[in-house]
């Protein structure tokens, strides 16, 4: 399953991870010499790029009823997440832009799918709908009719977290996806956002529109039974997408059939990283910068942190108020003593003078 992700990267940032490739141009064997211009023409694609360069995919901001995307180390269901769509949904039948299928559009959506029929407050529909699961998608009455609709999604995250099941102190993991050489998930210094690999999930999405007009999209990760990757671990994982012709098949909805583009599910991922981390990701409300990082190294500063709270509160404890106090009480009264000591011999000295003087008068 998948409940947990870490996305520290903002909009623009991104934008530049995301850089894919446009199909490759593959000049007709009809006419070439006849038909120069229209192969010139035939090598852009809609929005004016070259076939075979790189490109961003294009960042569309939705209002989804105010709310809005927040990067963050601890991302739970009911926040909201750039996903990654094809442009076609936007473009009406017929429209020049919806002949390529290949351009892609980022969209923050809801984590938890709305179903399109619910009625009243979009947070009260009291379903579940975080994970959804592939054996039971197409007969599902909530993931069906948006599935058969085209609304196939890619939930992008730096990783998942995943708690381990059959271990009684419930040890989490965070997986992503293989990196360059000298590139470290957990450390940014390491790494640029076009440098970075980012982990893709399939998804289902939907739209809710509210009696006002306003609409929230939202979604839900698809998973499946866990392969060698991660049975150890869990019995399900989030349906990894591992290469890019996988993403373009699933994002494809206009000329990949939905057939096809479950078969290319079928394909589980074979490799991810992985490391422990500290259980600070239990809490959803923890957003801190060591939720991804290894236990070990919180470990390692763990005594320096315990040794500075130990003074902190050292200088608090009851006990430590308690000896100060009686300390601070012992030494006034030794003050008062000496007070009293040093009053009374002022005061009898001059009775002993008159005694001492009786004596001699």
């Amino acid at each position: 399953m998948c409940g947990r992700t870490c996305l520290t990267l903002e909009p623009n940032e991104i934008l530049k991870a995301c850089r894919y490739k446009t199909s490759k141009f593959q000049k007709s064997p009809i006419n070439q010499d006849d038909n120069k211009s229209e192969d010139l023409n035939d090598r852009k694609e809609c929005c004016g790029h070259i076939k075979g360069q790189y490109i961003e995919p294009e960042w569309r901001s939705e209002f989804n009823c105010g709310r809005k995307y927040v990067p963050s180390f601890n991302i739970a269901p009911n926040d909201v997440t750039p996903v990654l769509i094809s442009r076609d949904h936007f473009c009406d039948e017929g429209d020049s832009k919806a002949e390529s299928g290949h351009h892609r559009l980022l969209i923050p959506m809801l984590w938890g799918l709305i179903p399109f029929w619910h009625k009243g407050d979009y947070s009260k529909h009291k379903l579940t709908t975080n994970n959804c699961r592939l054996e039971r998608m197409l007969e599902s009455k909530l993931y069906n009719n948006a599935f058969k609709r085209g609304h196939r999604c890619v939930v992008l995250c730096e990783g998942f977290y995943e708690w381990q099941t059959k271990s009684p102190e419930r040890a989490v993991y965070l997986f992503y996806m293989p990196q360059k050489e000298k590139a470290i998930i957990h450390d940014r210094n390491t790494w640029e956002p076009e440098d970075i690999n980012l982990l893709k999930m399939a998804g289902v999405f939907d739209v809710w529109q509210d009696e006002q007009g306003d609409k929230i999209y939202s979604y839900s990760v698809i998973t499946y039974e866990s392969n060698e990757v991660m049975s150890w671990l869990h019995h399900r994982m989030p349906a990894v997408l591992e290469t890019e012709q996988q993403i373009t098949d699933w994002l494809d909805f206009k000329n990949i059939s939905n057939e096809e583009a479950l078969a290319a599910l079928r394909q589980p991922v074979s490799v991810l990283e992985k490391h422990r981390v500290a259980n600070l990701v239990n809490n959803a409300r923890n957003k801190s910068n060591l939720c991804n990082k290894p236990i070990e190294l919180i470990q390692s500063e763990k005594p320096t942190m315990n040794k500075l709270m130990s003074t902190w509160l050292n200088l608090r404890t009851p006990s430590a108020s308690s000896k100060a106090y009686k300390d601070d009480k012992d030494d006034a009264k030794n003050k008062n003593h000496n007070l009293v000591s040093t009053t009374d011999d002022s005061e009898s000295e001059p009775e002993n003078r008159n005694a001492k003087r009786r004596r001699f008068v």
